[in-house]
């Protein structure tokens, strides 16, 4: 066999071993498990959800709080300036694709599921019963904008700037490992890094699978209650997958900039045009009232909605833990897919625009679209449909298209409704197989196309065999309980980004060592030695007799000579250093003192070999320091004329203060 036969015949792949095979491994014997024993699965995880959900419900509370409390911080402060990339980096993409992929891909489905059965189910059945409809219909717009607004996306928001700013700063591969490397270092790589990016792989292919599933059932329902089929079967719900999948499919093998881009922009643009059909031919000056007195209702119970938990309610607990805690949870479990497809995105972005637009602007979609057809569903039941919306709220699958029956064209808008659901169904789809590959490929860009197809077939295939068993609700319960480990970990992941941050402000706003300014060329030669020679302690102390203390001592003596006293303090225990003070009765002494300080060299720096030699990982650096408190800076580099030039310069500000009568009360203390 010829040499270019074999290379066409020839099986490449990028899928690592270490996350890859164990990854399927799990995929697969969890999708048997709750095929072939739904019940039991059901059964076991429904208990460990019912008590997570109830003796853990605070906890989740207190990570949505934090997450948004740490992201207006960022946003607010310097850190904010900061870009997602280097500091001349632009965004590949326009800001309406990248809102339009980051939203399709973060929702999607939910608003169609959710557009009407969420405020018609809070209305009809409030978290607290009792109230009258007007209490009933604000409190249920009020808790479905809490469940789709900020709090949704700030998880979205959190995880998605940890992945973006590691990557395209650090220039570390766009994995979850990768958040971990001010703690681990290169230690991602290994096996806690391999069980982070295996866990963000079966999270994302078990959430693919449970709303394909789910939204399959939906489809049926609405194409039956519009009467397009009847009685539509398991063959037919096999039609709608594959047919689904396939468009997802081709989607993805036109990569991200072509077939994912182009399919969320079109979701966008015919979701904005379903909307604004639904606002024109409904209620439009009660739901553009609602939305506008909705918002301000959610702005002033933002607090109170954020940390509340139902322990005083506890007729609402079970309401909380069913619909507030549900969201969470499913939200959180989400992250993985959702923050490191929108981490793929965002390059480029300044970490307070990428703050700012993820929040408030799905948020404001989301407000718009829950008020039009919530609040036009509650009009609609109270004032034509006689109360039989509120009737359907336990049977959501459908009640998006009764609810179409109000409206004129009602044939047209469930054709509208069923062809925005299954693009919906794509955009999700295929950018959770962009995002799988990506995981199982540890980031390698030459990722086969197969893969694709791989990824595609067997969400199919398992997505259809749950459907068919009944185990889609069990593998549902298992992806809910996940998330509150993978909760705690996004907390870590927070912090590591923190630590990232200060370094990241420090490294670039770190100026030139303060003694250079002096600096000509006449010495350069045995000042390229000295910054190629990390000091040891022995050599701090050489320099402190042969430099430090000949200037302190010519300073000292001219000071005699002007008829002001000082002295010279040398110390080797605990710490070395060597100060000159001038000491005083009516304020403070003078000081000008340095000490040796250690500081630790990073490992990188030790192995690398085109680079100054490093025998130990701590070097000592003679910093300055001064009475009133101030820490001064590194003056290794000063010669003895530059050391007294420094002294003279602190000295003079000190005079300058004392002479102040506006100072009094801080120099004398």
């Amino acid at each position: 066999m010829s040499k270019s036969i074999k290379q066409k015949l020839s099986f490449t792949t990028s899928f690592s071993k270490s996350v890859a095979l164990p990854g399927l491994l799990v995929i697969v014997f969890v999708s048997i498990f709750c095929g072939f024993f739904p019940e039991k699965a059901n059964t076991i995880l429904l208990i460990i959800q019912g008590y997570i959900f109830e003796k853990l419900s605070w906890v989740y509370v207190l990570l949505i709080t934090f997450f948004i409390l740490f992201l207006i911080i960022l946003a607010l402060s310097k850190l904010g300036n900061i870009r997602l990339g280097s500091d001349n980096s632009k965004p590949k993409y326009s800001f309406f694709s990248w809102i339009a992929m980051l939203f399709a891909a973060g929702m999607g489905i939910g608003l169609m599921y959710f557009g009407v059965a969420e405020t018609m189910s809070h209305y009809s059945n409030p978290p607290i019963p009792g109230g009258d409809a007007i209490e009933r219909a604000k409190n249920a717009q009020l808790y479905t904008f809490f469940h789709w607004g900020i709090h949704a996306w700030a998880i979205y928001a959190t995880l998605g700037l940890i992945l973006a700013y590691f990557s395209y700063r650090y220039k570390l591969p766009l994995a979850i490992r990768s958040a971990l490397y001010p703690l681990l270092k290169d230690k991602i790589n290994g096996t806690f890094g391999n069980i982070i990016d295996t866990f963000a792989l079966c999270s994302t292919f078990f959430g693919i699978a449970t709303t394909l599933g789910f939204g399959i059932v939906q489809l049926c329902a609405g194409l039956t209650s519009t009467g397009l089929i009847e009685n539509p079967g398991f063959t037919f719900q096999i039609i709608i997958v594959v047919v689904v999948m396939s468009i997802a499919i081709g989607s993805t093998l036109s990569g991200l900039d072509k077939g994912v881009k182009k399919l969320s922009e079109l979701n966008l643009l015919l979701a904005l045009l379903f909307m604004l059909f639904i606002l024109f031919t409904g209620p439009t000056i009660y739901i553009l009232g609602t939305f506008s007195e909705g918002v301000g209702y959610y702005i002033s119970n933002f607090t109170s909605l954020t940390f509340n938990t139902f322990a005083f309610e506890t007729d609402g607990q079970q309401w909380f833990s069913q619909w507030t805690i549900l969201y969470w949870a499913w939200w959180i479990s989400w992250a993985p897919f959702v923050g490191l497809f929108i981490a793929k995105i965002s390059k480029g972005r300044t970490i307070r625009e990428f703050i700012i637009a993820v929040l408030i602007i799905p948020s404001i979609f989301n407000f718009l679209w829950m008020s039009i057809f919530g609040s036009s569903a509650i009009w609609i039941d109270k004032f034509e449909a006689d109360g039989a919306l509120g009737a359907m709220v336990n049977n959501p699958d459908i009640l998006l298209f009764k609810f179409f029956e109000y409206f004129p064209l009602t044939k047209i808008l469930n054709i509208l409704a069923i062809g925005i659901i299954t693009v919906f169904f794509v955009t999700s789809a295929d950018s959770g197989i962009l995002v799988m590959n990506s995981i199982a490929s540890k980031q390698n860009q030459k990722i086969p196309k197969w893969q694709n197809i791989f990824w595609g077939i067997l969400l199919i295939v398992l997505s259809l065999a749950m459907l068919r068993s009944g185990g889609l609700k069990s593998l549902q319960t298992m992806t809910l309980i996940t998330a509150l480990p993978f909760g705690l970990i996004m907390l870590l992941l927070c912090f590591c980004l923190w630590k990232a941050l200060q370094v990241d402000v420090k490294f670039h706003q770190s100026d030139f060592s303060y003694g250079s300014f002096a600096w000509n060329g006449s010495n350069w030669k045995n000042r390229l030695e000295q910054i190629l020679t990390f000091s040891k302690k022995k050599d701090v102390k050489t320099f402190f007799q042969d430099v430090v203390f000949v200037a302190f001592t010519e300073f000292k003596n001219q000071l005699s000579d002007n008829n002001i006293e000082a002295v010279i303090n040398k110390k080797e225990t605990p710490d070395l250093s060597i100060e000159l003070v001038i000491t005083h009765d009516k304020f403070k002494n003078f000081v000008y003192g340095v000490s040796a300080e250690p500081q630790v060299i990073s490992d990188s720096m030790i192995k690398e070999n085109n680079a100054p030699d490093v025998q130990k990982g701590t070097m000592f650096v003679p910093i300055t320091y001064f009475s009133d408190g101030r820490r001064g800076h590194d003056i290794q580099y000063m010669t003895k004329n530059e050391i007294i030039a420094d002294i003279l310069r602190e000295y003079e500000r000190f005079i300058t203060l004392i002479s102040d009568n506006e100072n009094e009360i801080i120099i004398n203390t």
